[in-house]
């Protein structure tokens, strides 16, 4: 459904660009009066017109807004049991997340999210962005666990969303992988896009997002590699579907194609995979912050099981 503007052009909008003209009189920013142009939804004395095209004093303009969808997710104030605070100043919060917690509320998410967590503690962060994504400028997947910094001041978040756009944080994982990736030591640059059948899941397809990761095997057991990961490029679900991709899945993880009965005898119901360090320039003084997480329990004895008898 879509409501429908319509009125004459006037005067004071003559031989403006139709975006100006449109974020002038209806409020709207120049950015999305721009989108509604190039999805055809503006047309002047019934002709669609770009963007760039100027207005005509008299001549009858007529707007499709799209309806307003459903309303955002609201950010539900909820204690998370086991989420550590591992820094905080007046700009920056960093947080080891546990496993089960989405980054920020999303529709169809009524689980606990790092957000959520950060307002029951009493936290003030940045207001930048979504009202129900204050402050995030990277997240960790629901079954991921490890270490996600979250912006408290409005200069941090601008700052910190550039660099990781920039690459320039250092984000380190540790994976157990099945089988032995070979080379031991290698890149996976391989572009990342939505899943062909699947839409739910990400998949390597030609037409995907540039995505980069560099790994160097730690440890090697029977089964299983413990490998850790540098991501260059930071998708949805990158280094589980680029490790799937040589054929070498994350252990437990069963979406991107883990064997269950390894799953299942080393007692893991998500992924083996924890940001284990995070790097990055303090948005204020520019030093170097640095901080790390150890490996959370189920994680510790999926990899004691993997490497008993092998040591």
């Amino acid at each position: 459904m879509a409501d429908t503007r319509a009125l004459p052009v006037p005067d004071g909008l003559a031989g403006e660009r139709v975006d100006a003209g449109l974020a002038r009189l209806l409020g709207l920013s120049r950015t999305r009066a721009a989108e509604l142009a190039e999805a055809g939804g503006v047309r002047v004395d019934g002709r669609e017109v770009g963007k760039s095209d100027r207005l005509v004093a008299g001549a009858w303009l007529e707007v499709e807004l799209p309806s307003a969808g459903p309303p955002p997710p609201e950010v539900v104030p909820e204690p998370v049991p086991g989420m550590g605070i591992v820094y905080d100043d007046d700009d920056v919060v960093v947080v080891d997340k546990p496993v089960g917690v989405a980054a920020h509320p999303s529709p169809g998410w009524t689980g606990p999210t790092v957000v959520g967590a950060l307002a029951a503690a009493g936290y003030r962060v940045a207001t930048s962005g979504a009202a129900e994504r204050q402050g995030i400028v990277h997240r960790l997947d629901v079954g991921t666990s490890g270490l996600m910094v979250v912006a408290k001041s409005e200069h941090a978040y601008t700052v910190l969303k550039r660099a990781f756009k920039e690459r320039t944080v250092e984000k380190v994982y540790h994976a157990l992988v099945q089988g032995h990736p070979e080379p031991t030591t290698g890149t996976i640059d391989a572009p990342i896009g939505r899943h062909p059948s699947s839409d739910w899941k990400f998949a390597v397809v030609a037409d995907g997002k540039p995505s980069v990761t560099h790994y160097e095997l730690l440890e090697a057991f029977p089964a299983a590699s413990l490998v850790e990961v540098h991501l260059e490029t930071g998708r949805t679900h990158q280094i589980r579907v680029h490790f799937s991709a040589l054929r070498h899945p994350c252990v437990g993880d069963l979406t991107y194609g883990a064997d269950p009965s390894l799953a299942a005898r080393v007692g893991l119901e998500r992924q083996w995979l924890h940001a284990v360090r995070l790097g990055f320039e303090h948005p204020a003084t520019g030093g170097w912050l640095e901080v790390e997480s150890t490996y959370p329990a189920d994680l510790q004895g999926a990899l004691d099981v993997v490497s008993a008898g092998h040591r």
